[in-house]
């Protein structure tokens, strides 16, 4: 089979053949149809996780369709179009992650591949209404967006949201999922096209976080959000900080942008706020974003598709920032 691999540090991905995998009892194996990128693969390449044995098979995020099941009581499943939680052993405590957590496609195989094989519980149904190559764009992003939404921020109808970055995947996937939610959402960006783009998806309005009066821009527009959705931290967070409205919740899943600022501790505990942590989540979260998107009719954003052959400039387009939504390949 064809695979993706990532030979070295640094190195330009390349197609390579392996043998293809056969499921082992409790596994089923995917033909992958279409599989998404994320930061996380970039990261990967420019070896910034521990422990990287090279060469590497990314991937977190795939659809496909069943093909091949370890053990004869899984066999229904045979011929089921299929998306993939990248989630593995996340333990058996819904509030966070346990030892031997992991996620798809570092240090296991991952979806750039024709095909895989993954525990029988992190298949699922592709919602109906999805093209293979949106339902590939839904795990990682979906996830991460929907457990610092409902689990973290413990987001209501009729609440206020601000979504920094709008643009990658997580943060166009916070922003549906609110705004399916009940929610009113303003976002935050560095391109006025990306802000455009985002209230035609729903949002209420945007603000260029370039522009210096962009905190006081957005105090107007919304008078304090309920809920602020962060991937970036750095020196804006302290701006972050000062908007969120009284009993507000801050749920951050990453830290691009590097270091918080120093924070007053006052601009917090009188307006009695919360600064929630977020990661990835759990099979059970997963299993409840699938029909939430189905039901709902979201539709994650595709910002362009390669043919897996071409994923060397599948790399350098995500690598490049300029992408509204997810970079998909196309594989099967």
């Amino acid at each position: 089979m064809r695979v993706l691999s990532l030979p070295q540090k640094n190195a330009t991905p390349r197609i390579e053949e392996r043998p293809e995998p056969e499921p082992r009892a409790g596994e089923v194996r995917v033909r992958i149809t279409a599989a998404a990128l994320n930061r996380r693969d970039v990261f990967i390449r420019r070896g910034l996780y521990p422990s990287i044995q090279w060469p590497v098979i990314g991937g977190s995020d795939g659809c496909g369709v069943v093909d091949a099941v370890g053990d004869e009581r899984h066999s229904d499943l045979i011929g089921r179009r299929v998306v993939i939680d990248p989630s593995l052993e996340w333990g058996d405590d819904p509030r966070v992650q346990g030892p031997d957590y992991s996620i798809l496609g570092m240090p296991h195989q991952g979806t750039f591949a024709e095909k895989l094989c993954v525990p029988r519980g992190n298949v699922h149904d592709a919602p109906g209404h999805l093209t293979d190559h949106q339902a590939a764009a839904l795990p990682l992003a979906g996830l991460t967006a929907w457990r610092a939404v409902t689990t973290r921020a413990r987001l209501k109808p009729g609440e206020k949201v601000l979504v920094t970055g709008i643009g990658g995947g997580v943060a166009l996937a916070a922003l549906q999922i609110a705004r399916a939610m009940g929610a009113d959402v303003w976002v935050t960006s560095s391109k006025p096209a990306k802000l455009e783009a985002a209230e035609r998806l729903g949002a209420r309005g945007g603000f260029l976080y370039t522009d210096d009066s962009w905190r006081k821009q957005a105090a107007k527009a919304a008078g304090g959000f309920d809920v602020i959705i962060d991937g970036a931290g750095g020196a804006g967070f302290g701006d972050l900080i000062r908007l969120l409205a009284p009993a507000g919740r801050l749920a951050f899943y990453g830290g691009t942008a590097g270091k918080w600022p120093a924070i007053l501790p006052q601009h917090l505990f009188f307006k009695q706020v919360e600064i929630l942590a977020s990661t990835m989540g759990s099979h059970a979260e997963f299993a409840a974003l699938c029909p939430f998107v189905e039901t709902h009719g979201v539709v994650p954003v595709v910002d362009r598709v390669f043919d897996l052959a071409d994923g060397a400039a599948a790399f350098d387009r995500l690598e490049a920032g300029a992408q509204f939504g997810k970079v998909v390949l196309a594989i099967g």
